[in-house]
């Protein structure tokens, strides 16, 4: 088992010019399952991957680290240079695994530059890490009103959500971020295991890993298992595999 640290490469908010800018994941190292791939490097700005997560420790974990999940990111307008660096100092402490630190630099931000959205993200992201799942909830869930365009955040909120038993808000935020970019298959496939695992609803399931299946370049060996399982205990009975989100 490996600890996963992740850091959203945005300075997103709510306001204009800072609106504008969409939202990128720079994924740190990933997973924490039994199985996993090999962690990536890091990408510089603007790069485009989600960070990671992880669900319910089980038998199979392991969902893929997968390179889908950021969209396109305009010139951040309007952030100051020092602020700029500030971030960067974050995320380096953070791809240092010095996560305390990370904090402190993120939350320094959330009260100087109250409006950008990208540091309460980040800051969710390691509290979620870190086992406070309430705070981190609390943050996603600021960085989301700060920024509710952006389906990255959405998803890392519906994570969050789903890790304190709030179910019925994971598949709001899931939802939300599938209606943001219909082609995010982290989304789909958190929904999927929402369904499959919480709901008991396998129908919805697989109609949710058929989709992320679907936007997965070279396919999933996991997911195909997960919907093999599903089509054997409905057809025979059996225990249920467990799932690993993606973010």
């Amino acid at each position: 088992m490996r600890s996963a640290e992740m850091a959203l490469r945005a300075l997103c908010a709510a306001r204009s010019p800072l609106r504008t800018i969409a939202a990128a994941v720079c994924v740190v190292i990933a997973g924490c399952a039994s199985t996993h791939e090999p962690a990536p490097t890091p990408t510089p700005p603007p790069a485009a991957a989600p960070a990671g997560a992880q669900a319910p420790a089980s038998k199979a974990q392991g969902a893929p680290t997968s390179t889908a999940g950021a969209r396109a990111k305009e010139t951040p307008s309007g952030i100051s240079v020092d602020v700029q660096r500030q971030f960067e100092s974050g995320l380096n402490a953070l791809n240092a695994g010095h996560a305390d630190e990370a904090a402190r630099v993120f939350l320094a931000l959330t009260k100087s530059n109250a409006d950008l959205a990208g540091p309460h993200a980040n800051l969710g992201l390691i509290y979620r890490q870190s086992g406070k799942s309430a705070e981190s909830v609390a943050e996603l869930e600021q960085a989301v009103r700060l920024d509710p365009q952006q389906p990255v955040f959405q998803n890392q909120l519906g994570i969050s959500y789903r890790q304190v038993g709030q179910f019925a808000k994971a598949r709001e935020a899931y939802e939300k971020a599938i209606a943001l970019d219909p082609s995010y298959p982290a989304a789909y496939l958190n929904l999927g295991i929402l369904f499959d695992l919480y709901f008991w609803d396998s129908k919805k399931a697989l109609e949710f890993y058929d989709r992320y299946l679907a936007l997965t370049p070279g396919g999933d060996d996991k997911v195909v298992k997960w919907v093999a399982d599903i089509k054997n205990r409905t057809q025979q009975g059996g225990n249920k595999l467990s799932r690993q989100e993606q973010p």
